[in-house]
């Protein structure tokens, strides 16, 4: 007779339908902590200027800073989110491609290719093993994701009465139906005296 085994997670993360990125949500998004990162530390540089400079030159002198910040994060979310999609697959591979293409980003005020390859292929290898631990580095992503289902599960499923009593048992003020019947059976069949109900009603009649 064979045994029924049920599929492995892998197996059920695989035959999950996949949901395409809103890729130019992400991107703008993205874009937005970019510039948000790019104005703080040319705010930075500026305060930390050793001359006289105005306000206004954390948007002159902080431009190019700006500009790259902005640039980076946007054209990781842009080409990992499209290539998710086009490959319809939400692994860390798409990722290394976005973290190459945001390091090679990073490398063009240099002008030079071999530090445009070079930040390229550092963003990269870092990037994609990043993602595929889920974001963070003592614990693999699908290790948390199936903690994290299985807590939904528990918080939002109703355990039957049924399952609950067998649990923990009867009483202790735990009284399902049919709760009086066994408890006079047990009663008689411990200590060998029969307790009768006792009527909730009166009876009117002489």
């Amino acid at each position: 007779m064979d045994r029924q085994t049920s599929p492995s997670p892998m197996a059920a993360e695989s035959d999950a339908p996949y949901v395409p990125h809103d890729v130019f949500d992400e991107t703008a998004n993205t874009a937005l902590i970019g510039l948000g990162s790019g104005l703080f530390i040319a705010a930075i540089r500026n305060a930390m200027s050793k001359r006289n400079v105005g306000a206004m030159s954390v948007f002159t002198r902080g431009a190019p800073i700006i500009g790259i910040c902005t640039a980076g994060p946007a054209a990781y979310a842009f080409f990992s989110r499209t290539a998710m999609n086009l490959r319809e697959k939400d692994d860390a591979w798409a990722a290394a491609f976005g973290g190459f293409m945001c390091g090679a980003i990073l490398g063009l005020p240099s002008r030079k290719m071999p530090v445009v390859l070079g930040l390229g292929a550092l963003v990269l290898s870092v990037q994609g093993p990043l993602y595929y631990l889920g974001g963070r580095i003592d614990s693999y992503k699908k290790e948390d994701d199936e903690f994290e289902r299985k807590e939904i599960i528990r918080r939002t499923t109703r355990v039957p009465i049924e399952q609950t009593i067998a649990e923990i048992g009867e009483g202790r003020g735990i009284k399902p139906p049919g709760y009086e019947e066994r408890r006079r059976e047990r009663i008689k069949e411990k200590y060998g005296f029969e307790i009768k109900p006792v009527k909730a009603t009166v009876d009117g009649s002489q």
